[in-house]
């Protein structure tokens, strides 16, 4: 796989591209607008998403999603309500019959559907006629510290044991490790339920309690986790690796993780539209909260940061309050998931 195509011109997109281009790769990166992908040829570095990494000169940028659709392997780096609209127009550039090769980099839910991005690309490559070969690369993984080859362990998980090692072999190097796993459900709702939980670590922070409370909240996080990742057919064990524990750790508590700072904005009363325009990124959990309330509500998983984080984004619920209600909850067995 030497030929690879980076859909999503983001801080995350643009750190999969610079690393595929370190590890031999010819690699297209996609970016939605115009002006953008100009800017990106111009400076050789995304200025807006990612300053601090220089493009090599492997990396082509391009408006035109034909030119993605043609690599040997497509990595869908895009949010994840825009993740259909993106990969059903790429597909079109595509013959029918043709095999596509995707791996996801998105950490969300279809909010619409309820759908995982994997089941998002089954229904629109059965739709468009064409074979897909599906991974979807998590962990934990700053976009910055990637770019600029701070050593970085990351999972691919994958059904098919043959895409999921020639795509390991493709992009493992010294500052890459990348583990296989069939567990792609695990993987799938790990990242995207770990964001909500990031969330809620922002707002602990930022209502100035400490260490013992945030320590609390990741623990019992990851049992919420793991509790919907397993009703929904994944691992438990899935949710003790990178995908899982790793990552939450790294959310809830690196500085650049957008959803932390959308749960500090939250504890300051700050409005969450605000953050976004300044910072120009989605916080993938603002959004996938109500999703994840959903899917937890269809098994009846038990998941009250869950909860709690959506009556304070989209309720109106003060901060506060909410962690009170978590303190006050029925007593228990810690081992009950």
């Amino acid at each position: 796989m030497k030929r690879v195509a980076v859909v999503g011109a983001g801080s995350f997109g643009t750190a999969v591209a610079v690393h595929a281009a370190r590890a031999g790769c010819a690699v297209t990166l996609w970016a939605r607008r115009a002006e953008a992908a100009a800017d990106l040829e111009r400076e050789h570095r995304n200025r807006r998403y990612l300053p601090e990494a220089e493009l090599p000169a492997a990396v082509v940028t391009s408006t035109n999603l034909a030119a993605a659709a043609d690599a040997e392997v497509v990595v869908m780096a895009v949010p994840s309500h825009g993740y259909r609209e993106v990969l059903r127009s790429l597909l079109a550039h595509r013959e029918r019959g043709r095999e596509l090769c995707v791996v996801s980099a998105t950490k969300g839910i279809e909010n619409e559907a309820l759908a995982r991005m994997s089941e998002i690309s089954a229904e629109e490559a059965e739709r468009a006629g064409q074979p897909l070969r599906f991974a979807v690369l998590s962990g934990p993984s700053f976009a910055a510290e990637l770019a600029l080859g701070v050593p970085t362990a990351a999972v691919i998980a994958s059904a098919d044991d043959g895409f999921a090692r020639a795509f390991q072999e493709t992009l493992s190097t010294r500052q890459l490790r990348l583990y296989t796993t069939r567990d792609v459900a695990g993987v799938e709702l790990a990242g995207a339920a770990k964001n909500v939980i990031a969330i809620a670590a922002g707002v602990v922070s930022g209502l100035g309690f400490g260490h013992n409370t945030l320590a609390a909240l990741i623990t019992r996080g990851l049992h919420e986790m793991t509790r919907l990742g397993v009703a929904y057919g994944g691992q438990q064990q899935t949710f003790y690796g990178l995908a899982g524990l790793g990552d939450l750790v790294l959310t809830c508590t690196g500085e650049a993780s957008r959803n932390r700072r959308a749960g500090l904005a939250l504890a300051k009363g700050e409005p969450l539209a605000q953050l976004e325009t300044e910072t120009g990124q989605v916080a993938e959990g603002v959004r996938t909260s109500t999703a994840i309330a959903h899917l937890a509500e269809r098994k009846q998983v038990e998941m009250p940061i869950c909860e709690q984080m959506v009556a304070v984004i989209y309720g109106g619920k003060s901060p506060k309050s909410a962690v009170q209600e978590l303190m006050l909850r029925e007593l228990k067995s810690e081992a009950a998931l």
